[in-house]
């Protein structure tokens, strides 16, 4: 049996909101919360007396968890209603953030962060991704595909910029006589809360209807070639993305330039608008220069920046080339996601979103515990360096592999016509 994604659309349905507009609400939603989730994880974490190496290892098993679990999602979506899933990451978001503020021992925040879905990258990951991927891939034609997808990634931004000035409120409720650990807790809850109406927007949603077929078909057919090569090069770009995900470029700013939660919240708002802004950049970029193209030329600038960062002494410095970083190192975002969308075909789309997402779960799984510990070091920026220095060789080897594959709109070829290369 294989799974075609037969879904009412709504658009027609007077006062029913689209499947893509609930979709970009729902992402919104998420945003606010990994926005200041990332900001308040290491800071909360810090607070209970965990160490740089301990706070890794946390980041560490959140992503690992979240590879894992994502892999069952993108397989249970080619065979189960996508609805359904989305419905249940919801409540698995709702069960994290309620149950968080109440464990406190190092074994039991891993356990939590492994089977939650706290994010502490400021990027889209986790089991939500492939499934809200393959719906908006069935509402999006070939010619507005990559728009579809910017326009989702530029909400995800904006909101997870919002949300990092949300993380401003512990220092906020501090200044009004709570205790600190307290306030922080209380972001958890709040997380809780995003996580339901979260699950509102997607219950809202048609759910997707399994067409039987006589002839058993292996999830992933003639694509299966091409995208285990995606996902073999995209888990080196999150391996190296690993030892500078946000919640630990948080940590490095705090230990190294002593700054407050609330500094950081108002950075990292503006990082991440900028980065969300780019979003739709690359859209237009792409419909000029191509889908690979505009992922590996915008990369590699940003790789140099995070690398002289690393080295720079001044605070003022690092912020100003970490802002040049986020303003280009998130384009490749959507380009990414509508490339891999535009060279399966439909039936494949949920396995392949999971194929090519968890492996990079799972490779920016291990950095973050070598991160930690490398922070505590007496040159603290090299991880930033590793980071720099890795994703540079992936960006080259990205363009040498894939620079001749074209998806259709830049084939020149209609749906029917499409051939998926091997």
């Amino acid at each position: 049996m294989t799974i075609q994604s037969r879904m009412e659309t709504g658009i027609d349905r007077p006062g029913r909101p689209s499947n893509i507009a609930l979709l970009y609400t729902a992402r919104a939603t998420r945003g606010l919360g990994d926005g200041f989730a990332t900001i308040v994880l290491p800071a909360y974490l810090v607070e209970l007396g965990f160490s740089p190496f301990q706070i890794g290892a946390v980041a560490t098993g959140a992503l690992l968890g979240t590879a894992i679990l994502t892999l069952g999602v993108g397989w249970l979506g080619s065979r189960r209603g996508l609805r359904s899933l989305l419905l249940a990451s919801a409540f698995a978001m709702v069960l994290t953030g309620a149950v968080f503020p109440f464990v406190q021992s190092l074994p039991l925040v891993i356990a939590l962060a492994f089977v939650g879905t706290i994010n502490p990258s400021a990027g889209d990951i986790g089991t939500f991704v492939p499934l809200e991927h393959a719906m908006l891939a069935s509402d999006a034609g070939h010619r507005n595909r990559t728009q579809v997808f910017a326009r989702y990634s530029l909400v995800g931004g904006l909101s997870t910029a919002a949300g990092a000035l949300i993380a401003t409120t512990p220092d906020v409720l501090v200044s009004l006589q709570m205790p600190r650990i307290a306030a922080l807790k209380l972001m958890f809850l709040v997380y809780a809360t995003l996580g339901v109406v979260g699950a509102g927007l997607y219950w809202m949603l048609p759910e997707t209807r399994p067409v039987v077929d006589a002839r058993p078909k292996a999830v992933l057919g003639a694509s299966r070639s091409i995208v285990y090569r995606l996902a073999a090069l995209f888990s080196v770009d999150a391996f190296a993305g690993g030892f500078a995900v946000q919640s630990l470029v948080a940590l490095w700013l705090f230990e190294r330039f002593e700054m407050s939660i609330a500094a950081a919240s108002l950075f990292f708002f503006w990082s991440n608008t900028l980065a969300a802004f780019s979003y739709p950049v690359a859209a237009r970029l792409s419909q000029r220069f191509g889908l690979v193209n505009t992922m590996v030329f915008t990369h590699i600038p940003s790789s140099l920046c995070l690398i002289a960062a690393a080295v720079l002494p001044n605070l003022t410095g690092v912020l100003v080339l970490l802002s040049i970083r986020a303003a280009l190192s998130q384009m490749d975002v959507p380009t990414r996601t509508s490339y891999v969308m535009a060279v399966v075909t439909p039936e494949e789309r949920p396995a392949a979103a999971s194929v090519t997402a968890v492996p990079r779960s799972l490779a920016s799984s291990i950095s973050p515990t070598l991160a930690g510990a490398m922070l505590s070091t007496a040159f603290s920026g090299l991880p930033l360096v590793i980071c720099g220095v890795l994703k540079i060789g992936y960006d080259i080897a990205l363009l040498l592999s894939f620079r001749h594959i074209k998806p259709p709109e830049e084939a020149g070829i209609t749906h029917d016509e499409r051939k998926v290369s091997r």
